[in-house]
């Protein structure tokens, strides 16, 4: 039987927001890996010029990404242990957030058709 998608009820603005935290994470310029094994602490959020802000080689619309500043988001996926928050501002995915498939990196991470 496949796996439940969405196995932790995530509503729609904490997927958006897991979905661009797993993104920030690969980033090297915005990211470093955490103290604990397997983990990946994210250093800075970008900041949105106009209506949309770049992540490496996507656009990301700024409707997508309120949830990066909202302070109700990230304590929700630190409840459900996605991330850790030690500090207001500061995020460290942990390995099941790294992991978890949230399923809208091709809808709101737009990329260039090489």
């Amino acid at each position: 039987m496949p796996s439940k998608r969405n196995p932790l009820s995530l509503n729609a603005l904490q997927l958006k927001t897991l979905t661009l935290l797993q993104a920030i994470a690969r980033l090297p310029d915005h990211s470093r890996a955490g103290e604990e094994p397997g983990t990946v602490a994210i250093t800075g959020l970008p900041y949105p010029h106009g209506d949309h802000f770049h992540l490496g080689d996507a656009v990301v619309a700024a409707r997508d990404a309120t949830g990066l500043r909202n302070p109700g988001v990230w304590a929700a996926l630190e409840r459900k242990g996605l991330i850790a928050s030690p500090k207001p501002g500061e995020a460290v995915l942990t390995r099941l957030g790294l992991a978890y498939e949230t399923g809208l990196a091709d809808a709101i991470l737009h990329k260039s058709p090489d």
